[in-house]
């Protein structure tokens, strides 16, 4: 059996929240680096395995797949090794729900406005847009409140003791958006999603994940 593989570039954050997923079930892997930055994703070989040129896609065994969502949850369910979902329905339930707020209202302020502004655009030599990320501090607010509010009293991690699929799908997020000023200060005034960082950002899957640019 060959291993899967994940397509998608390193620095993309769903990217890392399969590759956190298999590291974590102690699947072995390949990576096949997709410049989104260079229009990769654009390229028919591409579309025909993720139609709307996003990424990852995911394939195994000749089977295809996309949405980090889904492909997180396969790898989980198709893998021997931890469980990555809670047996409890409650906390399975408040898994999904992290992972459906972190797609539909804190990946856009987090990273597609204010990490953007604050990292990308520097890189490609230009000036932040202030407008921008000032526009976009009120969601990314309203979406740390909401995180701190649901992420379990006792933790370490956001769904109680055992890592979820919570944590793989919001950790790649937030370590970009913490590295932002307006991200560091919003965590530090966070204190349960700031202790769930410091555990989550701990694991040897997190530093085996690493980004690269270039």
């Amino acid at each position: 059996m060959s291993n899967p593989i994940v397509y998608g570039p390193s620095y993309s954050t769903y990217v890392r929240t399969a590759r956190l997923a298999l590291e974590e079930k102690g699947v072995a892997y390949d990576l096949k680096e997709v410049d989104m930055m260079k229009g990769d994703c654009q390229k028919p070989d591409y579309l025909a395995r993720q139609p709307f040129a996003k990424v990852p896609a995911f394939q195994q065994n000749g089977f295809g797949l996309y949405e980090t969502a889904a492909i997180a949850r396969y790898i989980d369910e198709a893998f021997p090794g931890p469980k990555l979902q809670p047996a409890d329905a409650k906390k399975r339930a408040r898994m999904a729900q992290i992972v459906s707020i972190v797609d539909s209202y804190g990946y856009g302020c987090f990273i597609g406005k204010v990490v953007w502004q604050r990292v990308v655009v520097p890189m490609q030599g230009g000036k932040p847009d202030e407008t921008v990320i000032k526009d976009a501090l009120p969601q990314a607010e309203k979406t740390v409140a909401a995180l701190e509010a649901l992420a379990d009293d006792q933790g370490p991690y956001l769904c109680g003791s055992e890592i979820s699929l919570a944590d793989l799908h919001l950790g790649p997020v937030i370590a970009y958006f913490s590295g932002t000023p307006e991200g560091e200060k919003l965590m530090a005034g966070a204190p349960k999603l700031s202790r769930w960082w410091k555990a989550f950002s701990a694991r040897p899957s997190v530093a085996r994940t690493e980004p690269k640019f270039g």
